[in-house]
This record gives C-alpha cells, sequence and structure tokens, in this order.
C-alpha cells in the first residue's frame, strides 16, 4: 500500500511550522522527578538539564550545568557551574538550587523513583559563587552518572507531582502546551545549549501504517524508533526522506519467572532459548537492524566480556526438553510489530515441542503482572544501557518487587553472588575491578539464564529533508533535535 501512496500528498517545505516527532505511545508523565518510562525520559531531557549530560556516542558523563569536575578524594566531589545560566522562567541558576534538587530527591516525602539514585550522596554544599562540593555517605562508582538528574529550582523541588510538566528547567525547550497525544516544546534560551531553532511537536499515533502515512504525507518530520523494520526499505531516498542508523545501547530479552516450575530449571530456560533462531528474527523481522545478544550489554561495551556469543540454536537438542513441558504464555506488549515478533518466537518454540500462547497487555497492564508475579515468560526490553548498574535495579535478590526491596528484579533472581557482585561493582571507582566483576556476574548469568538477551537492536529513524541532520544518540535520545537550524539558516 505504501509504495502507491502519491507523493503529490507532501506539504511545501517552505510551512513555517514546527518540526514533528511522531511516536507510537502517549507520554504519561513530564515531571521529571517521577518520570521512569522510556519516552517520559525523552521528552523531560529536552526541557530539564542536570549537572552532567551523556556523550551521544560512548554515553561517558559529559559537562553539562557543570562545566567540569574534580574527585579530591574517594568520597567528595568538587563542580563548577556555568555562569549566566537561567531557568525558563528568566530566574538565574543558583548553586543552591543544585543542592536543593539532590536534597529533595532524596527526601522520602517526595516519594521519587529516583531517590535510589541520590542516596549515597551524604552532603551537598555551596563552595562559591559558581562551585558545589558533594560528600558521599558511602562508595558510590557511578556518581557521575547520577548526576544526569535534572536541575530544579530549590522552591519548587518538593512541590506536588506536576504530570503536565510544569515545572521550571534549564532544558532548551519549554512546554509549550498539552494535548491529549501530542506535547508542543519551544525553544528556550537558558544557555545550557545553544537556543534551538525550531519549534517541536511530539506527536502520538499509535498505529504504524498511520505513522508512515503521515511521513510520506509531509506531515512528520522525525520517526525515531517507531516505524516498523519491514518497512523502513519504502523510505530510502523517498521525498526528501531519509533512514539514518546507528547501533543502540539497549537490549531486547526474554524475561523467565524464575519462581514458577518448571521455569525455575535452568535446563529448562536453556532448551528455550536453543529453540528460538534469533539470526533469523534480526534477518527477517527486524531488517538486519540489530546485533544478536550475547550478554546484557551489547559488544564493544566496556562491561561487555570477550567471548560472550549468544546460545546457539539447536531445534533439536530443545525438543528433547520442551517437549516434555505443559503449554506456556508469553506475554508482549500491544505493539503490532512487538507482536509480530512475539508470534515469531512462540512458534519456534512450538516447532520445538512447546504449546505457547501469546498475551498482548497494555504496557501498564503488562509491567503490572510482572511485578506481581503473575507469567512465565515475557518480552521485554531495557531501552537505554547508559550505566552497567543498571543491573542492580533488574539483577539483584533484595529487589524482587513485593518484597520490600528496591528494585524491578522481575525474573525473581535470588543468587546470592549475583548480589555480592553487583553490590561490589557499585562502590568500586576503578573501571578494571568494575569490568572484572562485571564479567563474573556475565558468566554467571551465562549459566543460569535468569532471562535471555535476544538482541541489540539499532537505532533507527525516519528523517525529513526540514529536520535534515538529526540522529539519534546510542541510548536513542532526542538532544540533536535541539541543533537543527531554523528556517532561513
Amino acid at each position: 500500500m505504501l509504495s502507491f501512496f502519491p507523493s503529490a500528498c507532501r506539504q511545501p517545505d517552505h510551512a513555517p511550522r514546527a518540526l514533528e516527532i511522531v511516536v507510537p505511545t502517549e507520554a504519561s508523565i513530564l515531571d521529571p522527578r517521577f518520570s521512569t518510562r522510556s519516552l517520559d525520559i525523552k521528552v523531560t531531557r529536552l526541557v530539564h538539564a542536570g549537572l552532567v549530560g551523556l556523550d551521544p556516542d560512548t554515553l561517558e558523563p559529559v559537562p553539562l550545568v557543570a562545566t567540569g569536575w574534580k574527585f579530591v578524594d574517594e568520597r567528595t566531589l568538587v563542580l563548577h557551574l556555568k555562569k549566566n545560566l537561567t531557568f525558563h522562567s528568566g530566574r538565574p541558576l543558583e548553586p543552591a538550587d543544585v543542592c536543593a534538587t539532590i536534597a529533595g530527591l532524596a527526601d522520602p516525602s517526595l516519594g521519587s523513583p529516583h531517590r535510589a539514585v541520590v542516596r549515597a550522596i551524604g552532603g551537598c554544599s555551596v563552595t562559591g559563587g559558581h562551585e558545589v562540593t558533594i560528600r558521599l555517605a558511602e562508595p558510590r562508582a557511578t556518581l557521575l552518572s547520577d548526576l544526569e538528574v535534572p536541575i530544579l529550582r530549590r522552591d519548587e523541588i518538593l512541590r506536588a507531582p506536576a504530570p503536565d510538566g510544569d515545572l521550571d528547567g534549564l532544558g532548551p525547550y519549554r512546554i509549550s502546551r498539552l494535548h491529549p497525544g501530542s506535547v508542543e516544546l519551544s525553544p528556550a534560551r537558558t544557555g545550557v545549549l545553544p537556543e534551538p531553532g525550531r519549534r517541536v511537536v511530539v506527536r502520538t499515533v499509535r498505529d504504524a501504517n498511520a505513522r508512515a502515512l503521515r511521513l510520506l504525507a509531509g506531515r512528520s518530520d522525525i520517526a525515531p524508533n517507531a516505524v516498523p523494520h519491514t518497512l523502513l526499505p519504502t523510505f530510502s531516498g523517498r521525498d526528501g526522506l531519509e533512514v539514518v542508523s546507528r547501533p543502540g545501547a539497549n537490549v531486547t530479552y526474554l524475561l523467565f519467572q524464575n519462581d514458577r516450575p518448571p521455569y525455575d530449571r535452568a535446563d529448562v530456560r536453556r532448551a528455550i532459548s536453543m529453540a528460538i533462531d534469533r539470526e533469523k528474527i534480526v534477518r527477517t523481522l527486524l531488517g538486519s537492524h540489530a546485533q544478536t545478544a550475547g550478554w546484557i550489554f551489547p559488544k564493544g561495551h566496556w562491561a561487555n566480556p570477550d567471548g560472550y556469543d549468544p546460545v546457539a540454536f539447536d531445534e533439536d537438542a530443545a525438543r528433547e526438553v520442551l517437549r516434555q513441558l505443559p503449554p506456556a504464555s508469553l506475554l508482549t506488549s500491544t505493539d503490532r510489530a512487538r507482536v509480530t515478533i512475539a508470534r515469531a518466537i512462540g512458534q519456534m518454540l512450538e516447532d520445538a515441542g512447546l504449546e505457547v500462547q501469546i498475551i498482548p497487555l497494555d504496557l501498564g497492564v503488562l509491567l503490572q503482572r510482572l511485578d506481581q508475579g503473575d507469567f512465565l515468560m515475557a518480552i521485554l526490553q531495557m531501552p537505554e544501557l547508559t550505566e552497567p548498574n543498571i543491573l542492580k535495579w533488574f539483577f539483584h535478590p533484595s529487589g524482587v518487587p513485593g518484597e520490600g526491596g528496591e528494585g524491578r528484579n522481575r525474573a525473581r533472581f535470588r543468587s546470592r553472588r549475583a548480589g555480592e557482585l553487583l553490590d561490589r561493582a557499585s562502590e568500586e571507582r576503578a573501571i578494571e575491578l568494575r569490568r572484572s566483576d562485571y564479567a563474573s556476574l556475565a558468566g554467571l548469568m551465562r549459566a543460569e539464564l535468569p532471562v535471555l538477551p535476544l538482541w541489540h537492536e539499532d537505532q533507527v529513524a525516519v528523517v525529513s529533508r526540514r529536520a535534515k541532520g538529526f540522529r539519534l544518540s546510542a541510548e536513542g535520545r532526542w538532544l540533536a533535535v535541539a541543533a537543527i537550524p531554523g528556517p532561513g539558516r
């Protein structure tokens, strides 16, 4: 159908309208103190800024609100702030705002999910006109990456939750209008980054074909990871549209309920792993815009040990185990492309002897069932692998939902050894020691397979002529949209 869509329906490029980013889901909360979902974080990081940012390629911490920093000792960090920064309201940024933000996020009364990020900070003090000193109460290897959390005004940090994002920010955009299905962003002059040249609209279009048609009609300008891979060839070189891609810092994985028989057995989890032909799925349904995964982190990441290739596809060996199992269910989101992939995996498992029912669920319902342990298998994605300490959130034995700890260990992976490795890696700043701990963890999880890493998807965007030059960062964020020149530039 798309190949016959008339190019004459495109709107003229000279129309002075906002750049439109089209996405498949709707933002749920635009308050950076409470946003945790991928889309919410992408939008809020256009509106707000932290002391540090992330390099779009290496994902290493880089100066943003801070101009630089220095560790005085293992637990003391001095940061120098940029001068002449202002919030969207025009109010100047002061060092006291930094310390108030850290204290506010740590305050239990606020209830921010980012409290865990700042818990290790024992104190923050203003030590100069443009300087703050942070002292750790306990070792924290990821302190610099943690300081990516947005800085807010000290009189707003403890405000009641603001789902519509009505908070003063330091980012290159401010929220100018919010409608069901769209967020309008206007350029802001704060000094953190140069003032953007264009307005931006983030528009929700749930149907994949509708998103594709909107791009072809010239209504949308950027579709970041929002077009099925099978449709991407339609856009290459057509009507000023371009498909741009890069390796992504993410992982799609198969989650097992390790507390539920027979999925509490490593041999069952391994048999399921051998029954899935990941190469075929990457080549066909993902259009070769992915790399099969041997570990949570992609090859080339410093926390990925060498020599960890994916579990080999072996349908015959898998059948010996799977044909003895009762029927199973596989949960997935309602996104059409994800359902297609789940059905392909389900068919592969049935070919190997395991009857599987595919159950698509709204994302909120899906996550609720996973937190409650009401599942056998599910397909999920970690969309932003910016720091390996995220593994502590997902796999530490103290983080099983509903058992009093913090975390989302939905796999119910209860390895004491894994907990020891994760604790030590989160405390030691020396990169070689951390790499050794994560290599040991990779070996342990390779043997136990509490989850099955499937593939690392490329960051792929369809980009219009008006948005030429836009590139996704490795974790898929959109800050590059702020650098797109305005009309006439």
